[in-house]
């Protein structure tokens, strides 16, 4: 295999800009010490700044979905966790395990809508709601300001949105976490900042999460410390990466709809699409290009695409098109 394209993990296909890179490698002179509260308080001011929230509000970790682990060992033990079918694969591991009691509901399709109803009838006992917003691996917007209202008037209901996409869909729940003692939003520098790398992730909490976990220090890693501290300062390449993406995405979504895939509405930097061309992801990733076969939690023929550079974007579609060529008259035939 001569090439490895990788578009099955949501990361951000453009490299940081190189003062970024020379931020990290500051950190790496002080590899013998831990970061000094100083530091850690500089970044939580300007996570705080870029969210639009009190500095109060924010707590660090080294990447949300451990966050969001840790969310669910805190509450999880004494309240049922609710959350929706497909989500983000690594919460809903930790929440089968640990859980006192699961309850998933199922995303309505076609166009995979939360349905109201069922989700708030669930919320008659003490509760941890987790939704992602935008969805992961469909890339829809599952909630609106209404919804979030509607559960948090729940009586013992706690809930926690994963924000990690929301760069690119625009929606964020930020102003309502001072108002909101029982909301939490938890995101990332992975995807939009393009530094999945360094592992820096951030809830915006309200006070009973902000009471549940202690005030101890977070321990980032130096060059992270100093690369996430670097791109808030200057986060206008983020904004710039953002939008070539979404332009790509658009162009992607066009492409596969036009070699007759069914391509779904994302607010993210991937695309679901459901394929008739048998084994899709096996026979993508014999020709070196990765992506994530969602079929186990969608059903057959469903993958997800990550949007990559337009030269990546244009490789994966002329070896769509040749995949198809070939399998021509082998074609899954959905109902």
């Amino acid at each position: 295999m001569s090439r490895c394209l990788k578009l099955d993990l949501n990361e951000m296909p453009y490299c940081p800009p190189e003062y970024l890179i020379k931020a990290a490698e500051r950190g790496l002179e002080s590899l013998n010490r831990y970061a000094d509260a100083d530091a850690l308080h500089r970044l939580v001011v300007l996570l705080a700044e870029y969210a639009g929230v009190s500095s109060e509000q924010i707590i660090v970790g080294p990447g949300s979905d451990l966050l969001l682990r840790e969310m669910v060992l805190c509450f999880a033990g004494r309240r049922k966790v609710v959350m929706v079918s497909p989500t983000f694969l690594p919460t809903a591991l930790v929440a089968r395990r640990f859980a006192r009691r699961l309850v998933t509901i199922r995303l309505q399709r076609p166009g995979f809508h939360l349905p109201r109803e069922p989700l708030l009838e669930e919320l008659e006992e003490p509760s941890l709601v987790i939704l992602d917003n935008p969805n992961n691996p469909t890339g829809k917007l599952v909630a609106d300001r209404e919804m979030v209202e509607l559960i948090l008037d729940r009586p013992d209901t706690l809930l926690v949105v994963d924000e990690a996409y929301f760069e690119f869909s625009g929606l964020t729940f930020a102003s309502m976490v001072r108002a909101h003692k029982n909301l939490a939003l938890a995101r990332t520098l992975d995807k939009a900042f393009g530094l999945a790398g360094i592992r820096v992730g951030y809830l915006i909490a309200g006070q009973t999460f902000l009471d549940a976990f202690s005030p101890s220090f977070a321990f980032l890693p130096q060059p992270s410390l100093q690369a996430a501290t670097e791109a808030l300062r200057r986060p206008d390449y983020m904004w710039k990466n953002v939008q070539r993406i979404m332009g790509e995405r658009e162009k992607l979504a066009t492409e596969l709809e036009m070699l007759g895939a069914r391509v779904f509405h994302s607010s993210t930097n991937f695309l679901l699409f459901r394929s008739e061309i048998p084994a899709l992801a096996e026979e993508l990733e014999d020709r070196g290009i990765f992506v994530m076969d969602a079929s186990a939690q969608l059903g057959t023929g469903f993958a997800r695409l990550t949007v990559g550079k337009p030269e990546e974007n244009d490789e994966f579609i002329r070896t769509y098109r040749a995949i198809k060529h070939q399998t021509a008259g082998r074609e899954i035939r959905y109902e």
